[in-house]
């Protein structure tokens, strides 16, 4: 174990302890490790626990489901240290992002948070290389400087009382290689998501996102973030990414035209 920074890292997790493992085993600098589990009901529990017997700083604790903003909220609200960084279960840093915390958490008074890039796993290639990564995403914040927006039903991102400043190197490592079969069907409760909070606030469906929307998130995924380094799994990903673009626009779309329209069998009039 390492010696400590002010630093109490948060974790939601329901199901994890194929991943949680070494999600935890990143953490070594925290003093403080939250987890917050809504049910697991496989060997989490027992996992978490082994690390709690050999000493390591963690708070584990169950809260019924309020939803992803919600429940990452209720965790935030539970560190106790100066700065918080907001993790997945199959999220790990690397080496060079745990070098570099000890400097962010120097930062200046005015600078509330620091945003973090973040390198997926891909079936076939691996971990991306250092320069192929996702845009970076505000994930280290001063305690009180910061809160989740209630009414994001998925990609949650924490809403800064302050300046905001990008990471010049370290990423978070996303762990998660699902084959196409089980990764399409988190794109369509995603995207259904996203489509239910755009309808629910009142968003029309645009109709150049659904044409224009999907080639542009691939573009934006394989040419500016590089996934073309990557060979054929990066072309995946970036497909991938494009088709979640198209069920969200679709599906916004469907459920305002049955608004107007609702499905009726018409047959004997034709």
């Amino acid at each position: 174990m390492t010696s400590k920074l002010p630093l109490s890292a948060f974790i939601i997790c329901l199901n994890e302890d194929g991943y949680l493992g070494n999600c935890i085993e990143s953490l070594d600098q925290c003093a403080e490790i939250v987890i917050v589990d809504s049910g697991s009901t496989d060997g989490t529990a027992a996992l978490v626990q082994s690390y709690i017997d050999k000493g390591w700083p963690i708070r584990f604790m169950y809260e019924p489901w309020r939803g992803y903003a919600g429940q990452k909220q209720f965790a935030l609200e539970q560190c106790s240290q100066p700065w918080c960084f907001n993790i997945d279960a199959d999220e790990r840093l690397d080496a060079p992002l745990r070098k570099l915390l000890p400097d962010l958490l120097r930062a200046p008074a005015d600078t509330v948070g620091w945003r973090v890039a973040r390198r997926p796993y891909l079936i076939g290639y691996g971990y991306t290389p250092v320069k192929v990564h996702e845009r970076r995403n505000l994930r280290l914040i001063r305690r009180g400087r910061g809160q989740y927006d209630l009414s994001q039903k998925v990609h949650e991102g924490i809403v800064p009382d302050g300046k905001v400043e990008n990471a010049r190197s370290g990423s978070l490592l996303h762990f998660r290689p699902l084959l196409m079969d089980e990764q399409i069907l988190k794109e369509n409760k995603y995207s259904s998501l996203k489509a239910d909070q755009q309808v629910e606030a009142g968003r029309p469906p645009r109709s150049y996102k659904l044409v224009f929307g999907p080639p542009l998130y691939f573009f934006r995924l394989y040419f500016r973030n590089g996934l073309w380094r990557c060979g054929l799994p990066g072309f995946i990903e970036a497909m991938t990414g494009a088709v979640y673009s198209f069920l969200t626009a679709a599906k916004i779309y469907q459920r305002h035209a049955l608004k107007q329209r609702s499905n009726a069998d018409d047959a004997l009039s034709h």
